[in-house]
Order: structure tokens, then sequence, then C-alpha cells
């Protein structure tokens, strides 16, 4: 057996970092290692006495280690030795404690005359890889405002649960067999159990999940209140269809054709679906924004997508081949009216409902084939500015109303037929979609407005702004706006157009109602049936929701674009409730944002079977002090969600006309950063300022302890000419770099984690992992342990009790006391969590210089320590003699006593000239003062040799030094 082949490197072994350090110890030597018969052992005998008998096996191409229970317990005695403090065994016994004594728990009747704080993270999806260190970076800072507001008094509700329904569970149950139920179980097992080994103190007794019949009941009873009011109904609409999986996927679940998910082709088809009126409340979603408490732009992403704009619409007539008007009207929206003379052609969607009357014989061909491709883009994709614009002419023509020209009418795929009218009138001089388009298609461009600033050119792009309106003048159409402003014109070709019957004034949103059905299994039931005779659309009674999902074996897309639900017949199968009818039960489902769109509602009151919450507890509780999540969730989720609690609100269930006061978005955590070579054909290094990436060029990864930085840049430090990129990117499986929690908590602590995680950076901002920096944190959490707590005995472990006294604290400790109690307090309320962390470390570096630690200056910083790292905090507290937890403890208020700052900068002069400054306390002598400049290395040069003539002092402002002659030194001329 070649042992060389046989043995990997040390990081990926499944090892303890004990054995893995063992094992490159004597893998360096691998002539040492000798394979025993029959297997494939190599004893370590050879390259370390001190393990004799220690034995590393091969096994599925990694080394295992098979050891003796004295050499476990020597790993073990020397890993107790290397920690810094232990957490091991302080971590699972506060976390036994909260979970038995229900420490978190918000009683369901509470006194309401205290404040409340109702601080929440966005639902989380439980996925089958379980958490990444990234996901507990929003977590712990909710924790810790929780744990914070607990101690000032404050009623706190922090809970969690499942956002569970949703395509990926139903993708995995497709692919395994596996019930999504199944899956989905398990998952949320696992994402509970990771919380809960991070200490955060959610109250578990309100966990919900979205998958729960109690649950996804009050959803159904949300939508019939939306269909009772007009608010939800059936349309034929054009959808993205993705064939493989079965189902209608939303524009953000599609790239470039693709879904997100598997890489599936889409197309654009119309169907039957769902639908929600969520532009009936366009308007009061957009003014409600303006008071709320959220980061700027994602109120003007909201603002975006709601996209409300004021304009026209103008009538187009469709002209026969002899030029002669039709029976037939284009409806165009423009929100620049004063350029309608410009207007020198027409874009329809290639899915407009007119097209097909609008083709001519010799270019019916084109334009099918270019409706077929245009049907493969999402709406994203159709409407990017950088794309390159593309078209065919349809063979007919349109009537321009303002000055009676025959226009071409074109398809293209950059108007949607889900904005406006889905036709334009395109003014290729003062749009620059339009002026590509035309100018790619050689159609006219005619300028209508002159710039008010400048010089009328034609400059070789789009003048889109205001100025004064030009040939713009009919005698046909008795239109003249030539020579006035463009907004004045504006008015007048609405005037002129809502008198002649050409057109009428519109506002127009980009917003689009809600597509509200998937073709999936794994969803919440529409509780709606269809009467067999007629096919009408009847609501199930509000006493038999839930409606509930039924168990099915086969679950996959039937193909057909019929759901999976269709399968089950019996399921499928009923009679109206109210006539007694047959009918046919729904089998869409709801999309995955539905059960998302109340949740924190049901957190008030999460065990009412009666109505969805309980109007008392819902107005204490409104709306959500603090609200954080990612910038992902900025429009869809948030939009939805304050779509569904307005309903709610003009219906009685809820008390606020917004659900959050405050909403945070995280940065996010990249992987560690990556160090790329490159490599020409010849295998020799090439720096990358000078490599060819579009030419023969490979890649490869550096590790890090072969770098070092050269000025901005990072190079190979065997050859410092080699200049490499430095990135971090965002974790994924697929880059292999996802760093697991469980990982550095078993390392670590979980307390070092959530430090860590809130010492990286800014809250709001993108930060960068390194494993290395975990350990400045950890040996912090090290030193504020020994402080209080003492130096490790002998065998590694600590004694009972700390090493605090009982004694009065100095004025100079309750000051360095009371400053960090004021930083920390006012950090964490502000979520500057890392310079609050900042704050703690130098208060531990001052009490490392006090000979004593007075027991009520450790009492208060373990207080100030507690919400950022709980674990430690709780242990140190019941060291301190106190036998209950101390999350309820009050939290400690600065002094403003001890803030003012004690000393002040005397400005020091010779001679009337400033040379220098010196500090002193308030109320210094003029004597101490004096004493000061003469010990001050700097200003006590400026007397050497010279006689003190006068002394100027202005206490706390000025010491003025007036110098006599200078002396003469015996024997010296």
């Amino acid at each position: 057996m070649n042992v060389n082949t046989c043995i990997q490197p040390p990081q990926f072994l499944p090892l303890s970092p004990f054995y893995q350090q063992r094992f490159h110890l004597f893998t360096q030597k691998p002539q040492s290692l000798k394979p025993t018969k029959k297997s494939c052992y190599f004893s370590t005998t050879a390259c370390d006495n001190s393990f004799k008998g220690g034995l590393f096996r091969v096994q599925k191409g990694r080394i295992r280690c098979s050891v003796s229970e004295v050499e476990e317990q020597k790993e073990k005695q020397l890993q107790v030795v290397k920690r810094a403090y232990p957490f091991h065994e302080i971590e699972p016994k506060w976390q036994s404690y909260w979970e038995k004594n229900q420490t978190f728990r918000t009683p369901d009747e509470v006194d309401t005359s205290k404040p409340k704080f109702y601080v929440l993270d966005m639902f989380p999806y439980p996925s089958g890889a379980g958490l990444h260190v990234g996901h507990p970076l929003g977590y712990t800072a909710t924790d810790i405002l929780a744990r914070l507001k607990r101690m000032q008094g404050y009623n706190v509700l922090h809970p969690m649960g499942w956002d569970a329904f949703g395509l990926p569970a139903e993708q995995y149950a497709i692919e395994t067999g596996t019930h999504p139920k199944i899956t989905t179980l398990r998952n949320i097992n696992r994402f509970r159990s990771q919380l809960k080994s991070l200490g955060l103190s959610y109250d578990w007794d309100r966990e919900i999940s979205t998958t729960e019949p109690q649950y996804y009941k009050w959803t159904q009873w949300i939508f019939l209140q939306l269909l009772k009011r007009g608010l939800a109904y059936q349309a034929e609409v054009p959808v993205n269809w993705c064939p493989a999986l079965g189902t209608v996927l939303a524009n953000e679940e599609v790239v470039d054709g693709v879904s997100e998910r598997g890489g599936h082709p889409v197309i654009r088809k119309p169907m039957r679906q769902w639908m929600l009126k969520i532009t009936a409340y366009a308007d009061r979603l957009l003014e409600d924004l303006d008071d709320l408490d959220w980061p700027e732009s994602v109120k003007e992403m909201q603002r975006n997508w709601i996209g409300r704009s004021e304009g026209a619409e103008l009538e187009f007539c469709v002209l026969d081949g002899d030029g002669k008007e039709r029976d037939i009207k284009i409806t165009v929206y423009t929100t620049r009216p004063d350029t309608v003379f410009g207007a020198t052609y027409l874009v329809v969607a290639p899915e407009h409902s007119l097209l097909p009357s609008l083709m001519s014989l010799s270019q019916r061909e084109s334009v099918e084939e270019y409706k077929d491709l245009a049907s493969r883009k999402s709406d994203l994709e159709r409407t990017e500015l950088q794309k390159e614009k593309t078209g065919v002419f349809s063979g007919c023509y349109a009537q321009n109303p303002a000055n009676g020209e025959a226009i071409p009418i074109w398809v293209a795929d950059y108007v949607l037929g889900s904005y406006g009218t889905g036709a334009i009138m395109a003014v290729p001089a003062h749009d620059t979609r339009d002026y590509e388009f035309a100018t790619k298609y050689d159609i006219p461009i005619r300028w209508v407005v002159k710039p008010d600033d400048d010089d009328f050119s034609d400059s070789g792009k789009a003048y889109e702004r205001e100025g004064s309106i030009l040939n713009s003048s009919s005698s046909t159409s008795g239109l003249d706006i030539n020579g006035l402003h463009s907004k004045v014109a504006a008015s007048k070709v609405i005037e002129w157009a809502d008198t002649t019957g050409n057109g009428k004034k519109k506002v127009n949103y980009k917003l689009r109602d809600w597509l509200f059905a998937r073709q999936r299994y794994w969803g919440e039931p529409i509780p709606v049936v269809f009467l067999q005779d007629t096919g009408e659309t009847a609501p199930i009674l509000e006493t038999d929701l839930p409606l509930t999902l039924p168990e099915l074996d086969d679950f996959t897309p039937t193909g057909t674009g019929e759901p999976p639900l269709a399968k089950a017949v019996s399921w499928v199968k009923t009679t109206d409730p109210s006539s007694g009818k047959p009918a046919m039960r729904e089998t869409s489902t709801m999309p995955q944002w539905a059960g998302s769109c109340w949740y924190y509602l049901r957190y008030m009151d999460p065990k009412n079977s009666k109505e969805l919450v309980d109007k008392t507890k819902e107005k204490y509780w409104s709306p959500i002090d603090v609200y954080v999540g990612g910038a992902e969730h900025a429009v869809l989720h948030l939009l939805y969600s304050r779509f569904w609690h307005k309903v709610l609100y003009d219906i009685g269930v809820v008390s606020t006309k917004e659900p959050f006061k405050c909403v945070i978005n995280q940065g996010i955590i990249l992987g560690e950063v990556q160090y790329t070579a490159f490599k020409n054909p010849d295998g020799n290094y090439v720096s990358a300022d000078s490599a060819d990436l579009s030419g023969e060029i490979n890649q490869e990864i550096i590790p890090e302890e072969k770098v070092i930085k050269s000025g901005d840049s990072f190079v190979l430090k065997g050859d410092p000419s080699i200049r490499l990129i430095a990135r971090a990117h965002k974790m994924s499986k697929s880059r292999g770099n996802v760093v697991n929690p469980d990982d550095v908590v078993s390392e670590y602590g979980a307390d070092s984690l959530r430090l860590y995680e809130m010492f990286m950076g800014p809250f709001r901002d993108s930060k960068t992992w390194s494993t290395s920096g975990i350990e400045g944190v950890y040996r912090f959490l090290g030193r504020t342990w020994r402080l209080i707590v003492g130096s490790p005995l002998p065998d590694g472990t600590f004694r009972d009790g700390t090493v605090a006294i009982d004694g009065e604290p100095s004025f100079e400790q309750l000051r360095t006391l009371h400053k960090c109690i004021a930083k920390v307090t006012e950090e964490i309320e502000g979520t500057r969590f890392n310079t609050g962390i900042s704050a703690m470390m130098e208060f531990i570096n001052a009490a490392y210089k006090w000979d004593k630690l007075p027991r009520s200056i450790i009492k208060e910083f373990v207080f100030l320590l507690s919400p950022y790292a709980p674990h430690m905090a709780e242990e140190l507290w019941f060291r301190l003699g106190h036998s209950n937890s101390l999350a309820y403890e009050p939290f400690p208020k600065a002094n403003p006593d001890y803030l003012k700052e004690s000393t002040i900068v005397l400005p020091v002069q010779i001679n009337g000239k400033m040379r220098g400054t010196i500090q002193i306390e308030e109320g210094c002598s003029e004597e101490d003062a004096f004493r000061l400049v003469s010990q001050d290395a700097k200003l006590s040069k400026f007397l050497d040799g010279k006689s003190i003539k006068k002394r100027i002092y202005v206490p706390g402002k000025i010491l003025n030094v007036i110098l006599g002659p200078q002396n003469i030194k015996a024997g010296v001329r």
C-alpha cells in the first residue's frame, strides 16, 4: 500500500484540532507509518511516543482515529487547559435553565400599564442545509434588543416561527420521494436546535408554522374576506410557466429565461389565475410610506415599484391597406402628452389582445416567431434598459390623432402587456428606448421639444426633459401647442383629447395585481369551489375552515398545467355548502408569500381558535417596534404584508394602518476571502495585472499562509511580483465557503459567535467572515472571565465564585463604569453593536489595572455584557451569589455626575508665547499647575537655567510664566 496516496491533508480530516496537530506531525515522515496486517491501520508509535497505541485508520479515503480511553481522557484534559473559559459547561447549563424555567415566555395576559417592545425577525424558511453563520447576524441583533428591553422594564414580545410552505420543499420531495411534510418537520427541528444553541431568547411557546392547519385556517379566512370585497378575482393573464417544475413562477423566480431553482426553461403563456387587487390600495401604500421609520432606500424601492404616474390615454385609429380607418382603435398611455406630434410609430406588446387583428398576411409568420421568443423572457429581462431593443413590423398602420399622419405599428418586447394599456406611442426624439429602436430600424425621428437652457440641435441622443414645444400644430385636428411649455402643453393636449373624444386624463401605476395562485401541492388550499353545472365560484363556509391539504403519494407535476391536487379525485369532488349542488374544489394553492403576510399578528395570540387575533392583545402589541431582515425583501414581502394589513384595518381586525413601525436591513456576511492566482499554458504564474483572462489562463486558489499584502494588493509570498485577486463571495454550497455555526459554537462557544458577528462592523453593512477574527472576541471573553473569576487552577479548571470584593469603589472606578454604561446603552439602542463591544473592551482593559475589583462595579458590568454574551453573564451573576436569572434585573443607568470630564487641557505660555499644554484636574492650584509644567519633558526645557520673574495663572484657562534674566553659571562667561 502506498501511504502517500492514502493520507489526505489535515483540513479534510474528521478529527478534533488536537488530533489534527498530531496527524500533521507524524505525516511529515510518512515512512514511519507502517500498515498493520489485515487492515489499513497505521501505528503512530514510531512518530509520537506520548500517544503509544494510538491508531489512525484509512477509511473511505479519510484518516480516522482509534484511541484508548486513556488517550481520550488526555485529549479532553488538554482541550480544557486550552479553553479560555469553560463555555462548554456554561452554555448547555443556562440553555437548559432557560428552557426549564420558560425564562423568556411572554404571558398571555401582561400588565398593559408597562411599555411594550415587539421585536421580530423576518420569517425564516427552514431549508435542509440548516443555518450558516450569515443567518445569526440579524437574530443576534434582535436578541440583544429584546434582552435590553426586558431589563429596562418593558413587556417584550420576541417570537420565532417558520415560513414552511413553498417550492423548495416540494422539489426536494419530488426528487427524493419523501413527503414534503416529513422533510419540512425535519428541517424545522434542525433550525430550532441550532437557534437554541445560540442562546436566543425567543418565546418558543408562541412558535408557529405556516404548514399547520390551525395556522393556515386564518390565512384562508383572510382570503375569503378579500373575496367578499372584490379584492380576489380570477382572470386570464400571461404568466411565467415552467413545464419542468409544472408551476407558474413569479417574475423574481425567473432569471435569464430559466427558473431560479433548477435552471429549467420558462415560457410566457396565458392562464386563468387567482389575482389579488393590490392596485386598489396603490395610493394608500404610497402615501403612508412617508411616516415610516424605514431605510430611505427601501421606501424609494417601494415607490418605484408602485410607480404612480399622471398622464393621458390617447386613441389611435388603425388603418386598412388603403389608408382608411378601420373599426379598431389602439389605446396608448403616455406620461408626456405634450410630445404627441413627435410620435412617429406605435409599439404594441407581443401579448397585446389586438395583435392578431393587426398582423398583415406577409408579416404574420415573423410576428408569430417574435411572440414565441418574447414568451421565453421575464418582464425584468424585457424592460432592462441596457439590453438591445428588438422588434418586428406588424404590417399595419395607425393614424396619429394630433396631425392625421399614418404611422407604422411595431411589435416589441420592451413594452409589457401588463403595464398601462400594453401599447405606447413612440416618440424617438424624446425617449431613449424609442430613440435606440428608431435608429436601429430607420424610423423617422421628429423633434418637438426644445430645451429651455440650450440651443436646439440634434445631439445624437434623445432629449427627455421638459422645454418649449415646437413642430406641434395641425389645422386638421385643431390642436396647436407651439411655443407652450411642456406642462402647459400637456394640459392642453389632455383637454383637447377629452373634448374631441380622442382620449382622457389618466393616473397609472407600474404596480400590477398580485398573481395569487401556484400549480403546486405544498401550499395552502384556496377555500373555494366551482359549481359543476355553471362553473360559478362559491366560497366555502368560514365554519368549515380549515380546508386541509389532502395526503398525496404522488405530488409530481401533471405536465398538463393542471395542479398536482387534481390527482386527489375524492378530495376535488365535493358539494357546494350553500346550494348542495355538485362542485369541484380549486386545485391551485396559495403562493409561499401568503402565510408570511400576516404571521406577525398571530404571534400576539397564537392559540386563539375563535379569531385571527384578540382585539385587546392586538391593540397593545401593535405595531411591531423593530422588524429586522434582509434587503432582498424590501419590496414584495413588505408590500404584500402592508396590503393585507390595510385590508384587515378596513374590516376592523387591526388597529393600526401600518404593521411595521421600524424596519432595519442587516448586511450580509460574505465567505472568507479567497486568493486567486493565474497560470499561463506553460504552468507559470502570471500577475493579475497582465493576465489575459480571455485567453488560455488557468486559475488556482492560493492558501492564506502563502499570501502577503503589498500596498493595496495581495501577492505571492514566494514571488511578490505575482499579484493575486482577493475576493469574498456570498456564502453558498456551490462555492464551498459556507461556515456552519455549529462548528464555531463547538470550537469557541455561542457567546463568542454572537459577539463576533456584532463586532465585525456596522450592523447594516456587508462584512467578510474571518475564522481567525473570532479569536479576538474569544480572547476578550476569556480575559473577562479571568478578571472576574480568577486565573485557572493547575488542571485547567476554575474555582467557584469570583475574586470580587465588597469594598466601596473609587471615584475613578465609578467613572469608568458609568462611561461604559452610557456608551453600551446608547449603542445598543442605536443598533451600533460593534462600538458597544468596543466600550466593554475598554472597560476590561481599565479594570485589569485596578488593585481591587469591587463587587458593585462588576455586577453592573455583568448586566452590560448580558445582552451580548448571555451565557457567560448568567454564570457570572450566579457566581456573584444569585440563584435566579438576570434576564429581568434592572439594566444599569448612567449617572451624569460620573460622565463629566474632571480633567482640563491647560494652555501654557512662556514669556507670552504658546509653548504647549498640560492636563490638570478641575480646581488645580497654581503651584500644582506649575509643578506639572516643570515635570513636562517638552515644557521644562524652556525653564532650565532661568529665573522665574512672575507667573500669571487664570484657573482652568491659562498659565503664563514670565522669565527673568538668564542665570550665569560660575566660571562661565
